[in-house]
């Protein structure tokens, strides 16, 4: 299996701008800048599309090894927040935190941390990423509501 993104980058780094599109058409030519990198400019940034790879990822490996244990969940709300930091003259991705509000009927705290923490060590996404990954992961008897 093999998913694709094209990006079109005109211009230099500092005035310069891209535009980021997916094979399904779910990004289709959004932009992205060095602006929206480091700033707050409507569009994206390599970061954010991180740790929506990096949430989506983990939701649905945490869903698979919970499924294997006979267990269903009724919602999984996965935050990641994608830290980059300047090392010397190189920037570098330094931190990937998962925060996870979990609503499953029927599983213990301590059942629940290790299949959570399992799922975030075995995620593809985890896997491909070479830094510090945390994860906060709370049982919620409460509503999840979806956070923008």
């Amino acid at each position: 299996m093999e998913r694709k993104a094209e990006v079109l980058w005109r211009g230099n780094l500092q005035q310069g701008q891209g535009e980021v599109s997916t094979e399904s058409g779910a990004l289709k030519k959004v932009p992205y800048s060095l602006m929206r990198r480091f700033g707050n400019e409507p569009g994206t940034n390599p970061e954010e599309l991180i740790a929506a790879a990096h949430s989506s990822c983990f939701a649905m490996a945490l869903a698979a090894a919970l499924t294997q244990q006979g267990i269903t969940p009724e919602s999984l709300q996965v935050n990641a927040a994608v830290s980059i930091e300047k090392n010397g003259n190189d920037w570098v991705i330094t931190h990937s935190n998962l925060v996870l509000r979990a609503k499953i009927p029927g599983i213990d705290q301590n059942r629940f941390n290790s299949i959570a923490e399992e799922a975030k060590n075995n995620c593809p996404v985890s896997r491909l990423l070479d830094t510090e990954i945390s994860l906060d992961a709370t049982l919620d008897e409460g509503e999840l509501r979806a956070q923008h």
